[in-house]
């Protein structure tokens, strides 16, 4: 036991010293916590059995997972489910038959090729979806892509583990089995979240403490009993938390679970690093460097083709794509199931690891800086953009309906601003770019315009000259300022509300002519409705309240808060 506490501390301690100089450079925390587990293991060896740190790992993605599946409203993703299902097979398929062929070119066996097909073809569900829930981008359309195919990948890693395990007495019998039991329990969960989880939660909601306790029961519990089945504890944690998401309580949950997924979050990240064989090295130097460009080159780009083949516009089909470049924790467990096998060699193993150290840290980087590089090779990116040139079906602005008020994305918000000012009897525009989202607002007969407002030609199409006000729920801080610049230049008088996730951000777009800023956390989309419908008669009332909003926001910037707390 002693030799256990020993263990975890020598990570947690190295790992919080590594996160310090990573945090005084201004890096980000996940290449910290690799290369320290690169100093425990192959580099110091103060830890030589990695067992208990593997194992802790591993309920790391399942915590992980478990507050995915919360933070999830299934419904939401039916927008993306087209691209995310069909898209996320294609781009499977694609990626794993040209690292099949490469591998076979560089002198793998063909079961070595199959493995290494499979590793190349999954992301990492652990790290993205952590990378995009730290910068709050989840519920973004492309967060929303993202996961559908991350979903896809995993469903398709635990077919392939069930396939690669059993390989000698496969059927088409036994798979299919697997997928009706997993129907099945999915069924059974959808029923109990349904009709039993209301009741039992709301008397657990009465204590704190059990409410903590029984979410991380509920866990465990379909954890173990999926695991039971034959599918991952990931996945039996992920249904969990979607079991749990239109519970009212699922916020509190998220709050009080953050803090467990993010310790074992660092034991995963630091039991990658240990994985690293040092001395192997030399013999896998050239398959890692095509292979590594393959992950990061050639699988984004299948991803961005797929995307915009779907009709999303590039800038939306490259956040996607520049996301998903890494492998997968999927991708190691395979190739530890392929070692222990004997299906695949050391070599692989630990080319596989390097793959993931590697791309890992590219990745951190990639999420953390996407707009910037965006900007920089956006114009390389326009011949995507005739995928969806063909606006047939995704434009509707009709001439005796000029817009009183352009919106600037169709979401929770949104939704509520939409259905006041219809019942206003406004002259409305929205502006999204979802085309699912778009098709179904024509549908309706609201005019709605299929573009990006990143993009200075849809922005200059919405004609703000005859506009009274524009809104954007939209929290891209430079977006924003481009609508702000451009809509202002046109129309002096023109009243702009923008949404941003951050105080700073809403500051700085105040400074940048905003007339009002929206933070989601703070300010709810019935609130915002009845905003605009008391603003849109009386001029000044916007002006009082944006003195007093920033005045507002200084004071909990000052106090360091990162979001505001509802004081209405």
């Amino acid at each position: 036991m002693a030799n256990i506490l020993f263990d975890i501390g020598f990570v947690i301690i190295i790992a919080t010293v590594f996160a310090y100089f990573a945090r005084l450079l201004k890096q980000p925390l996940i290449p910290a916590y690799i290369l320290a587990g690169v100093i425990i293991g192959p580099v110091l060896g103060l830890i030589t059995n990695t067992e208990i740190i593997t194992t802790l790992s591993e309920i790391g993605i399942a915590f992980l997972l478990f507050i995915v599946g919360l933070e999830i409203d299934v419904r939401k993703l039916r927008h993306v489910g087209f691209v995310a299902s069909f898209g996320g097979i294609i781009q499977i398929v694609s990626t794993f038959a040209i690292a099949f062929i490469i591998s076979l070119l560089l002198g793998f066996f063909v079961l070595e090729s199959v493995y290494i097909g499979l590793i190349i073809a999954l992301s990492s569900t652990m790290v993205v979806v952590k990378l995009l829930s730290d910068k709050k981008e989840v519920d973004t359309l492309h967060g929303k892509i993202i996961i559908g195919i991350l979903l896809i990948q995993d469903i398709a890693a635990i077919i392939a583990l069930s396939i690669l395990v059993g390989l000698g007495k496969f059927s088409f019998i036994i798979l299919l089995f697997s997928l009706i039991k997993g129907i099945a329990a999915l069924i059974v969960a959808i029923a109990i979240s349904k009709y039993i989880f209301p009741s039992v939660f709301g008397f657990a909601a009465k204590s704190q403490e059990l409410l903590f306790i029984s979410a991380v029961a509920l866990s465990f519990l379909y954890a173990i009993a999926f695991n039971y089945l034959g599918f991952s504890i990931a996945i039996g944690a992920f249904i969990a938390g979607v079991s749990l998401a239109n519970l009212p309580y699922s916020l509190e949950v998220i709050g009080k679970i953050k803090s467990l997924r993010d310790f074992f979050s660092v034991m995963f990240f630091v039991s990658l690093g240990m994985a690293l064989l040092l001395g192997s090295f030399d013999a896998i130097i050239k398959p890692f460097a095509i292979l590594l460009l393959l992950v990061i080159i050639i699988k984004p780009l299948i991803i961005i083709f797929t995307t915009a083949f779907f009709g999303y516009k590039k800038r939306t089909a490259f956040l996607t794509s520049i996301s998903l470049a890494q492998v997968s924790e999927f991708s190691l467990i395979i190739a530890a199931q392929g070692l222990l096998l004997g299906h695949v060699s050391q070599e692989i193993f630990s080319l596989t690891v390097m793959l993931a150290i590697i791309t890992l840290i590219f990745t951190t980087y990639f999420v953390k800086f996407d707009d910037s590089i965006y900007k920089s090779i956006s114009k390389y990116l326009d011949i995507f953009d005739r995928f969806s040139e063909n606006r047939e079906g995704l434009e509707y602005m009709p001439r005796d309906k000029r817009a009183e008020i352009i919106l600037c994305g169709y979401n929770r918000i949104g939704y509520g601003i939409v259905k006041t000012l219809r019942k206003m009897k406004k002259k409305l525009l929205v502006v999204d770019f979802n085309p699912e989202t778009i098709k179904s607002l024509i549908k309706e007969k609201v005019p709605a315009l299929y573009g990006d407002i990143g993009d200075i030609e849809i922005l200059e199409r919405l004609g703000f000259k005859r506009a009274r006000m524009v809104i954007s729920t939209i929290p891209t801080k430079i977006d924003n300022k481009l609508l702000i610049m451009t809509a202002k230049k046109e129309n002096k008088k023109i009243i702009v509300f923008v949404t941003a996730s951050q105080i700073n951000e809403a500051l700085e777009l105040y400074d940048a002519g905003a007339d009002y800023v929206v933070l989601p956390h703070f300010l709810g989309g019935e609130h915002l409705s009845l905003l605009i419908e008391d603003f849109t008669s009386n001029i000044n009332r916007i002006i009082e309240h944006k003195i007093r909003h920033i005045k507002e926001l200084r004071e909990r910037h000052s106090l360091g808060h990162e979001h505001p707390i509802h004081y209405y």
